[in-house]
């Protein structure tokens, strides 16, 4: 009888690309308002500081979050946009944001 194997090999994590694991996988995904490709951006590969659509809050260095463009081709370099997660898987949810002077009313 041979002996088990307790660590993997070697070959299954050699076919890795590098850029996929630092960037993610774009995925579509589908909302009210089109097609979007959405790739998830992990903390350790968030390096500038970005303001999130969704909230008006900027999303610092080292926070992971997710670019979103539209998946229609259409687009450039400057359709994408940064957002937090939470406020992406809520935006069909909340109204505009509205930007107001301080001296405006509330209402």
């Amino acid at each position: 009888m041979s002996p088990r194997r307790n660590r993997p090999r070697r070959d299954d994590n050699a076919n890795l690309d590098a850029d996929r694991v630092r960037q993610g996988v774009a995925s579509v995904q589908q909302w009210t308002d089109g097609a979007w490709q959405v790739r998830g951006i992990g903390a350790g590969a968030s390096v500038k500081t970005y303001r999130c659509p969704g909230c008006n809050q900027e999303i610092p260095p080292g926070v992971a979050h997710l670019v979103a463009w539209p998946a229609d081709g259409l687009g450039d370099l400057t359709d994408r946009r940064h957002w937090h997660s939470g406020c992406w898987r809520a935006r069909d949810r909340r109204g505009p944001a509205v930007q107001r002077g301080r001296g405006a009313p509330r209402y």
